[in-house]
């Protein structure tokens, strides 16, 4: 416990440095008086756990695949931040953990017991009811071991604990980069007591219906693609043409973007039973639009805003250029190094943002601590200069990937403009291409929506 209280600050520093924003919608939820079950699908690995233990009011134990703590440096960590073992069998099918049917039950039940008893004295427990991490857009089958301990602590105290169970679905926009958002959508508790009737009459009947329960109420709060090829044509539509399709996008939240996706998934569904070949027209002019632009070096943003620069944008970019190169002088060697490390160490792609957050926390405090020596020894001599130039280390970081990101999308403006000066005919073509897809989008819309009318 004492790790966890220590640990716990030094995450949420990290967490929301490493993401641009961390969006909890009903937070309050995560907040409400034990016991509690949090149930969470599980596509990022250590990212899951973390977001949601940051964002609890109260400490969180989590259950933790038992290969995890066969090293006693790792086991040592996990325990006392509060995690419990849990025995899977393809764990002990590979060798890494109980190795007979009888020996993994056994040890199972202890953890179980271990979770009975936690729960008894009103404390909070996450478990991820896929099993496994991966890093898709998708509901893997969830197993019932999060309902057979949530009814097994309830059966324990005659169902009169008042023990919860939250669904937590957890939506990340860009999993493996830095700066990217999230969104916790947190689903409204599930009380255990609610089957207890039908505990007493087949605990794996209510096993099975309350791990039902809780997918349900995951799958409404996710944005769940059926393959990757459905994946990356939402996507590029979102990249595409968010903007247009989602004009009241409030920037202040997420919540939605999750909804113009979640749109976007029924709306392709819909077309796929009622209107196929239409569906089939728009990829193909999608995917010939895009073919375009990258055979010229645009994105459709570049070239929808050729002429939206000014001469502030460009003063602006001017005098922050001193700045920019200051930033990138003290933060690019710690700043490179998570990825090109979590590149080397992984090939799975939900295992990347967890090595670029460790990798991450140990190089920006070395890096500055050995700069702020060395400028100490070598130029200022006085620990108030000091104080200034570290301070300056992370705000002018910050800095320096924004200004990167305008001055990027001003080259590619300016890419465009070349573009319409070099080859008129070409940008004219584009420009059609782009207003015939969104002439189709718009098509689409009124069509989807006309559906849900009343005849």
């Amino acid at each position: 416990m004492l790790f966890y209280t220590l640990i716990k600050p030094v995450m949420q520093v990290a967490l929301r440095v490493f993401f641009r924003r961390i969006e909890v919608r009903h937070r309050d939820r995560l907040s409400m008086a034990g016991p509690l079950l949090f149930a969470g699908n599980h596509p990022n690995t250590l990212m899951d756990p973390l977001l949601v233990g940051i964002n609890s009011r109260q400490p969180v134990a989590f259950l933790a695949k038992s290969t995890f703590f066969n090293n006693p440096i790792t086991r040592a960590i996990l325990e006392s931040g509060n995690s419990i073992p849990i025995y899977r069998r393809q764990d002990a099918e590979a060798g890494a953990g109980p190795t007979t049917p009888e020996q993994l039950a056994a040890q199972n039940e202890a953890s179980f017991g271990r979770c009975y008893d936690y729960l008894g004295r009103g404390g909070t427990i996450m478990i991820f009811p896929e099993g496994t991490s991966v890093s898709e857009r998708r509901l893997r089958p969830l197993k019932t071991g999060a309902a057979r301990i949530a009814l097994g602590a309830e059966a324990r105290h005659q169902f009169k604990l008042g023990l919860r169970v939250v669904p937590i679905a957890i939506n990340y926009f860009d999993p493996t980069r830095f700066r990217s958002d999230v969104l916790l959508n947190v689903a409204p508790p599930i009380a255990v007591a609610d089957y207890a009737d039908l505990y007493a009459l087949d605990p794996e009947a209510a096993a099975e219906q309350l791990t039902e329960t809780i997918r349900e109420a995951m799958e409404r709060r996710l944005v769940i693609t059926r393959d990757a090829a459905e994946d990356d044509f939402v996507q590029q539509i979102e990249r595409t043409f968010g903007d247009h399709l989602n004009p009241d996008d409030d920037p202040d939240t997420l919540f939605d973007n999750f909804q113009l996706s979640q749109t976007l998934l029924q709306a392709l569904a819909w077309f796929e039973q009622n209107a196929p070949a239409r569906l089939v027209a728009m990829r193909q002019q999608l995917q010939a639009y895009r073919t375009t632009l990258r055979q010229h070096g645009l994105t459709d943003e570049a070239l929808e805003g050729q002429r939206r620069g000014t001469i502030a944008g460009l003063l602006n970019l001017v005098l922050g250029f001193p700045v920019w190169a200051y930033g990138l002088l003290n933060n690019y060697l710690p700043y490179k190094l998570p990825s090109m490390v979590a590149q080397r160490a992984t090939k799975e792609v939900e295992f990347v943002a967890p090595i670029m957050l460790v990798v991450g926390m140990i190089t920006f405090p070395m890096a500055y601590a050995l700069q702020a020596t060395a400028v100490h020894h070598w130029l200022t001599h006085d620990w108030r200069l000091t104080t200034l130039y570290v301070v300056s280390l992370p705000l002018t970081g910050f800095y320096a990937l924004s200004y990167w990101k305008t001055l990027a999308a001003r080259v590619e403006r300016l890419r465009a403009l070349h573009l319409f000066r070099r080859a008129p005919a070409v940008g004219a073509e584009l420009l059609e291409q782009r207003a015939a897809l969104v002439a189709q989008l718009e098509d689409a819309r009124a069509a989807y929506q006309a559906r849900t009318l009343p005849r």
